[in-house]
């Protein structure tokens, strides 16, 4: 994941400090404690996490780099709110760019990576079996599947494309359209069947298996939002 560059002017401590509170706002983000959509209160803010307006700044204007938040004159910031459309193509470009990667790692992982990967997701089953399989939560870089899988494609230009820009809004998207169902066992599965044919250096299937993870994951919000949309419908009906 690329780093977001921070401001050479301000305090050791103010940074410090604001890289704090960006990754626990990141957090409450991506888990829905501030959903998409919702504006934001810089002074809540401030006062939830004890912190002084300085440091704030330089966090919001963190997540604004990142593209979870957006400003508009005279509204304010808000998290941003992907529609269906804007969503559903960001799916695509993944199921595509993540299956090269997967295609590359099958190739270019060790085998120490490849072992490390079946590590984190024995953890990640453990974390699921906590939550009685309903939410598949995974923390950001190095402790995220795919972000491994792409680290362990060794192609500088794929990390770029799928560690920065986008890659904490995917991360909030991923995380809530799969509380309350069947997907995270299916997707601990999947992540665990994509490892095999890593492992089995089958460049070829690590590639059709993990198009058909994301392609599943898109399914999956499709029809959450096609429920969305039906049940909204009837109550207007």
């Amino acid at each position: 994941m690329a780093d977001i560059k921070i401001m050479n002017d301000a305090p050791v401590e103010s940074r410090t400090l604001a890289d704090k509170v960006c990754e626990q706002i990141i957090n409450a983000i991506v888990v829905g404690e501030i959903p998409p959509g919702q504006k934001i209160s810089e002074p809540e803010l401030a006062r939830i996490y004890g912190i002084s307006r300085g440091p704030l700044r330089e966090a919001m204007r963190r997540l604004e780099a990142l593209r979870l938040i957006e400003r508009k004159p005279h509204i304010g910031a808000r998290v941003v709110k992907l529609n269906e459309k804007e969503l559903i193509e960001i799916y695509r470009v993944r199921e595509a760019l993540e299956g090269m990667a997967c295609r590359m790692a099958a190739e270019f992982m060790t085998d120490e990576e490849i072992a490390s990967l079946r590590v984190l997701l024995d953890e990640h089953d453990r974390s699921i079996t906590q939550l009685d399989g309903q939410s598949y939560f995974q923390k950001e870089g190095d402790l995220d599947f795919h972000y491994r899988i792409v680290q362990g494609s060794k192609n500088d230009t794929l990390l770029e494309l799928l560690g920065s820009d986008l890659y904490h809004l995917v991360r909030m998207y991923r995380y809530q359209f799969s509380i309350s169902s069947s997907r995270p066992t299916r997707a601990l599965k999947e992540h665990r069947q994509i490892v095999d044919a890593i492992e089995a250096r089958d460049p070829e299937l690590a590639e059709i298996l993990m198009r058909r993870h994301v392609s599943a994951a898109r399914k999956n919000i499709e029809e959450k939002l096609n429920i969305s949309t039906d049940l909204k419908g009837e109550k207007h009906g």
